[in-house]
């Protein structure tokens, strides 16, 4: 049941290890099998019951539920018998285990399998398969297209806001009077909910009639300043909302990043004379470029979720010319009740997503390695 060993040292060290019958082996490993084919039998036979192709099935997903606690149980029980005291130490990973299953990968295949039904919430009938309807309906559907390029406009407006978090930064990072004051004004913005935002500043300040913003670009010229009925200036305009929130997240990870810089640096480059715009091209912005990349990459992986400053100010509008595919998403599940077309929408811009990301980090890594190689 235990054998020793002979240490560097020369002193006997006993190491304990532990027999596992063969048959305890079998019978964990038959266990684990018989639950995991009775969990996938009762949510196939649900699956096709609630579709409609077989007649024999359960009333609700209840029984599914109790299928999968018992498999958890079987599949924990079955661990201790054939793995011993490692299948003891597998169970502390279990709950993580199962939280991931319940949380992520089943809502994510059940999500594919509502993408190709037609599941309308205002009609009566229950949700049928309906083959690849759903993506051809997707492909032709121009305003899923507008709102999938409005996202690279979006996008394209992270270098902008970028360009003034990184100004801010500098500015924060040099002694002035008032400064800590100042740190905490910029990060007002983004203590505040966009929803807020957008009510305060996109239907209140911008308003068309009554907003003071609108009343002083009346007394500058413009005759008719309407920041959301134009296309362009609606896109702009949700461009500065969106900015407004979002530049002091930027902003304080550079500032985080300009503060770990060394000093000794700067002090050298001051000494053989360099001009403030020398120093900032030459040292500072290259030693800055991992932190610069970092903020970037986070901020358009947050910006292509951008939906409630669209949602609360523009509705899409005019004629979604503001539309995010967040937002599309959000309109066919509220104002047509169209579950299956807008979760097909929701699978496809989620391949989107991940491709595009994937592409990102390998260029950004890519490039990040050229550089420091320079």
């Amino acid at each position: 049941m235990q054998n020793s060993h002979t240490a560097a040292t020369g002193q006997q060290i006993e190491v304990g290890t532990q027999f596992i019958p063969a048959a305890r082996q079998q019978a964990g490993r038959g266990l684990i099998i018989a639950a995991s084919l009775g969990l996938a039998a009762i949510i196939m036979v649900q699956s096709l019951y609630a579709a409609g192709t077989i007649a024999i099935g359960f009333e609700n997903w209840r029984p599914v539920l109790y299928a999968y606690i018992l498999w958890a149980v079987a599949l924990g029980a079955g661990q201790v018998m054939v793995r011993g005291e490692a299948g003891h130490r597998a169970l502390f990973l279990l709950p993580a285990l199962l939280f991931t299953i319940v949380m992520v990968i089943f809502p994510t295949f059940f999500g594919i399998y509502i993408a190709f039904t037609d599941w309308n919430l205002s009609a009566f009938d229950p949700p049928k398969l309906n083959g690849l309807d759903n993506l051809r309906t997707l492909i032709n559907d121009a305003y899923f297209w507008n709102a999938l390029l409005n996202m690279g406009y979006y996008i394209l407006g992270v270098l902008f806001q970028y360009t003034i978090a990184f100004g801010l930064a500098l500015l924060l990072n040099v002694e002035i009077r008032a400064r800590k004051f100042f740190r905490v004004a910029f990060l007002l913005p983004f203590m505040l909910s966009p929803v807020a935002v957008s009510w305060m500043i996109g239907k209140s300040l911008m308003e068309f009639r009554f907003g003071p913003l609108a009343t002083l670009m009346r007394h500058i010229g413009w005759s008719s300043p309407a920041f959301f009925t134009t296309p362009w200036i609606a896109r702009l305009s949700i461009i500065a909302l969106d900015a407004w929130v979002w530049i002091p997240f930027i902003m304080i990870l550079l500032l985080a990043g300009l503060q770990a810089l060394p000093k000794e640096i700067q002090e050298a480059a001051k000494v053989d004379g360099a001009t403030p715009w020398q120093s900032f091209w030459q040292i500072t912005f290259p030693l800055m470029l991992p932190v610069s990349v970092t903020a970037i990459v986070l901020r358009i992986i947050f910006q292509l979720k951008l939906a409630d400053i669209v949602i609360n100010t523009t509705a899409g509008g005019p004629g979604g010319a503001t539309d995010t595919v967040s937002s599309f998403v959000y309109r066919e599940y509220r104002e047509r009740s169209n579950v299956g077309y807008g979760t097909m929408i929701a699978e496809v811009y989620l391949i989107i997503i991940i491709i595009f990301i994937s592409l990102l980090l390998k260029f950004v890594s890519r490039w990040m390695q050229r550089e420091t190689n320079q």
